[in-house]
């Protein structure tokens, strides 16, 4: 496998650097083929898989067939495989106990590890790198920082979608993100043109620019609240993908290279899409500044509740009925209870859908990831784009657990900090039943009028209770 099979520029190729490089490009395009199948959801578990095939493959190739500059292969096989057995195994497990309703803390502490492995890859190849060549230079300063902040962000993303961790939402958080922002770059410009030539004191400062990072990063997540989770998920995915780029940058690693960028781009597109789906910008996302408007003085109203029996007769009779599941659904992990109510609703004719708006939850996607562990079919959740003329239509809405993306507030207030982000229109709908623990505020801060308008029924306890009380009275209709 060593034979020479030709010299370009005085480098000789053999046919191990061949067999490697067509496994490179064999896993790239299992890549971007596991991608496309990832974008929907009948075909995501396939997605998956084939893109683990191609990692496989580079893993495997890498190990045969690497040689450095000095022909020598990889050292430490044995370190290398029991890692990866670790990990697997480590992986296998958490993936077989964890439930659906903490998989949003799950991507969060996943993409964590996936932070501190490129910047742990960037700090450890430091000392090795050609001082002369600006662009490895760069990139692996780059590595350290953008690894770092993605390690302590997505661990402090974590520990706030498992309520173990509050927010800081004062309004100095932004000044002093700035100016930790303005330092990590002068400390970076410095390095690489100051003229520091000792490598002792450049790993000082490797060291240094490490130790802001991680604190530039749990800052940066500290003052986000949770009803912008989604985005600042999504956002953190992409500064792993960008980081482990880095890495594919400083080992040559075409493979490690295009799945960065395409985690990289992935999360920074899906970022971009769900800032324009709340009209906002992501700088006004990333400085917290969600909240904290003047909404117009209105008459509230009177709130009406209903009964549980009554609630029971009016989907039962209705043909039509529309579910807006929220993170309250998730938090009382009341999934499989909505699921078995629609079904007896569908069984006696009525047509049930689920409203699905983009930021819904805690993550991308966590209302079909949330719903898909039901067993809920795919073809019954329509978007909020799709589902919005039809709620004039629509006889009785359900809403559980959402509170800022059926505000009416975002169309008619113009004083609202929400004012201007596309909402799902339930208050169209000819009756509005909206299951709710007590009248508690969204993240957003501001009344909900949705609430006291003459068609809503509240039906106040846990979503999980109510539904299973809902699911006995309709049997019994």
């Amino acid at each position: 496998m060593d034979k020479i099979i030709t010299t370009i520029n005085g480098i000789d190729y053999t046919i191990g650097d061949s067999i490697l490089e067509l496994s490179y490009l064999i896993a790239a395009v299992l890549f971007v083929f596991g991608l496309k199948l990832l974008s929907h959801p009948e075909t995501a578990r396939k997605g998956n898989l084939w893109a683990g095939v191609g990692m496989f493959l580079a893993m495997i190739t890498t190990m045969i067939f690497h040689k450095n500059d000095a022909g020598n292969g990889i050292h430490n096989l044995i370190y290398i495989l029991g890692g990866i057995a670790v990990g697997s195994i480590s992986g296998w497990l958490i993936a077989k106990k964890i439930k659906m309703t903490a998989m949003p803390q799950l991507v969060s502490f996943y993409n964590a590890t996936g932070g501190a492995a490129s910047a742990l890859v960037a700090i450890m190849e430091f000392q090795n790198i050609d001082l002369n060549n600006t662009g490895i230079f760069l990139v692996t300063l780059l590595g350290i920082f953008i690894g770092s902040v993605a390690f302590s962000g997505s661990m402090i993303a974590y520990g706030k979608l498992d309520g173990k961790v509050g927010d800081i939402r004062a309004s100095y958080m932004k000044y002093v993100n700035m100016f930790l922002l303005v330092v990590v770059l002068a400390i970076m410009g410095y390095m690489m043109f100051g003229g520091i030539h000792s490598n002792e004191s450049l790993m000082m400062y490797a060291y240094v620019l490490l130790g802001i990072s991680l604190i530039y990063g749990v800052l940066f997540v500290m003052p986000i609240g949770g009803a912008d989770m989604p985005v600042v998920i999504s956002l953190l995915n992409s500064f792993t993908g960008i980081a482990a780029a880095m890495g594919g940058f400083l080992y040559h690693n075409q493979a490690m290279l295009l799945g960065g960028i395409l985690v990289g781009s992935a999360g920074i597109i899906l970022t971009i899409l769900m800032c324009n789906a709340m009209n906002r910008s992501l700088l006004n996302v990333i400085i917290g500044a969600f909240g904290g408007g003047k909404s117009a003085d209105k008459e509230k109203g009177t709130v009406k509740e209903i009964t549980v029996n009554d609630a029971a007769v009016l989907l039962y009779y209705s043909k039509s009925v529309v579910i807006v599941p929220g993170y309250g659904l998730a938090v009382a992990q009341a999934q499989h209870a909505c699921h078995e109510l629609d079904t007896l609703l569908e069984e006696n004719g009525v047509n049930v859908r689920y409203a699905i708006h983009p930021v819904a939850g805690r993550m991308p996607g966590h209302m079909n990831v949330l719903l898909a562990e039901a067993d809920v079919p795919y073809t019954k959740l329509v978007e909020m784009d799709d589902i919005n003329p039809d709620m004039p239509n629509t006889d009785v809405v359900i809403v559980i657990g959402a509170n800022d993306v059926v505000n009416p507030a975002a169309n008619d207030d113009p004083g609202s900090p929400i004012y201007g982000m596309p909402i799902i229109e339930a208050e169209k709908a000819k009756n509005i039943i909206v299951m709710k623990r007590g009248m508690g505020k969204g993240y957003a801060g501001i009344e909900n009028y949705l609430f006291f308008n003459e068609k809503t029924r509240m039906l106040f306890g846990n979503a999980k209770d109510s539904l299973q009380a809902l699911v006995s009275e309709v049997k019994n209709l």
